[in-house]
């Protein structure tokens, strides 16, 4: 994993994106040079054109999921996607090559060099996508503990990583239930350092909760780290394995102490322009969208268009979110708060459709204009849910650090939460944007925004 500013991507990924920039860069490149398509100017801008094709079409990707490292998707899905991506990039790049200034004939043969070169890295995409990576690319993990904590560990490793290995399960000494399988459980004959150097260990995860009393063997983990191998405490690894996190294994000291959690003066600023900018931008995008939604809620159901509700801001100030009206006009008729759930009965027929598109977020843009809101940041929540969650959770009070946002981390990164355990869930991945919140990360999730309005994953 590489950190970006302040997030975790895997270096696979990044690979891979460079590479899918390249590639069409230089074949289109070899092809100027191999068939004398012209002068030095020429080719210049061959390969600003081609960069601009590469930018686009790893975009184009992204949207569809093909950067993804754990999925769960068939072949024939994978492909089905590769094939989209191939269909839709013909009249893209005829778009962006039919603006070079060169012959016809010129153009053709720098449009089937750049689309060779898709159909190459798409091909390699699905391959690389459901097979195991060579020996030589496997990230060996060894996990102090055997515990439950180790073995949420063990599941959560194998879902996340195809690449990752576990070379075995080493038994800490307060380790009462052994819950990991025996044929990966490790003998403690040896000193962690020493079986670390015999497995050839890139990596150790300490998967204990309990470490008062000499219960982590630290120098012997301070040797293993010293000789290259990295050691990585439960917190941490969660965050850069799953971009959360996790309750269980939080201690408030982590928070205090640990890095992240910063909004100075600058920061705020720069998120404040950015949501000024984008915002304003979508609004005028959005706005021939939501004259037609308003018109059909309209027409189905009547007045009002709008559907205005308290909700928790920034350091607990209140505030009236407004969103488009989805649900009867006597949803909530006994005055009792309900979570919204799959195939909610109480939504109109236009309800449903502009829900699973997220139509009905549009008007919370006003609310960015206004600064009750941001572009991105944790989803506002109702005062009466707020009371609830945060007596049962802790930490949930975190979350109104930051500006609420129209989208986040928690819902790109999970499905909608109707529940107590799914708050809890959503929780973990708000408290990861508000220690590494950048404006990187926030583009980041602008972008996978637009990937689940186009697939409406996790609508309600």
């Amino acid at each position: 994993m590489i950190k970006v500013f302040s997030h975790w991507i895997h270096w696979k990924t990044l690979l891979q994106i460079v590479l899918d920039i390249l590639l069409p860069v230089v074949c289109v490149v070899v092809a100027v040079y191999w068939w004398g398509v012209g002068s030095q100017e020429n080719t210049e801008l061959v390969v600003l054109y081609s960069a601009i094709f590469a930018l686009l079409m790893v975009v184009l990707n992204g949207w569809l999921g093909l950067y993804q490292r754990s999925h769960s998707r068939t072949v024939a899905q994978t492909r089905a996607r590769a094939v989209l991506s191939l269909y839709l990039s013909v009249p893209l790049a005829y778009c962006v090559f039919s603006l070079l200034s060169i012959a016809d004939a010129n153009q053709k043969l720098l449009l089937l060099s750049g689309l060779a070169a898709l159909f190459g890295t798409l091909a390699h995409r699905v391959y690389t996508m459901h097979n195991r990576a060579g020996a030589m690319m496997v990230h060996r993990v060894l996990i102090f503990g055997a515990g439950p904590e180790a073995k949420s560990v063990g599941k959560v490793l194998k879902k996340s990583d195809p690449d990752i290995e576990i070379v075995g399960f080493y038994p800490g000494p307060t380790d009462a239930e052994i819950c990991v399988p025996q044929q990966l459980l490790l003998p403690r004959t040896a000193s962690i350092s020493d079986t670390a150097s015999n497995l050839n260990v890139d990596e150790i995860i300490i998967a204990v909760l309990e470490r008062r009393g000499g219960v982590l063997p630290l120098r012997e983990l301070l040797d293993c780290k010293l000789s290259g191998v990295k050691v990585l405490d439960l917190a941490s690894y969660f965050e850069r394995a799953l971009g959360q996190i996790r309750l269980d294994a939080l201690r408030a000291g982590w928070l205090i102490f640990g890095e992240g959690f910063r909004q100075g003066w600058w920061r705020t600023f720069v998120k404040r322009v950015f949501d000024i900018i984008a915002a304003s931008i979508l609004l005028l995008l959005a706005m021939p969208v939501m004259l037609v939604t308003a018109a059909l809620i309209v027409l189905e159901d009547g007045f009002p268009i709008f559907y205005k509700q308290e909700r928790v801001g920034l350091n607990g100030r209140l505030f009236n979110v407004v969103k488009f009206r989805s649900m009867r006009k006597d949803a909530e008729s006994d005055g009792k708060p309900r979570w919204a759930t799959a195939n909610d009965n109480r939504t109109t027929r236009v309800g449903r459709i502009i829900r699973k598109v997220r139509i009905d977020e549009l008007p919370q843009l006003f609310s960015v204009l206004t600064g009750d809101m941001s572009l991105v940041g944790p989803r506002p929540e109702r005062p009466y849910f707020v009371d609830q969650l945060t007596k049962d959770i802790p930490f949930y009070a975190v979350r109104h650090s930051v500006k609420p946002g129209v989208t986040g981390w928690a819902q790109v990164s999970y499905h909608y939460g109707a529940s107590v355990d799914d708050s809890i869930q959503k929780l973990q991945y708000d408290l990861y944007y508000v220690k590494n919140h950048t404006l990187f990360l926030d583009i980041v999730i602008l972008f996978e925004t637009v990937g689940v309005v186009l697939t409406g994953k996790g609508a309600q």
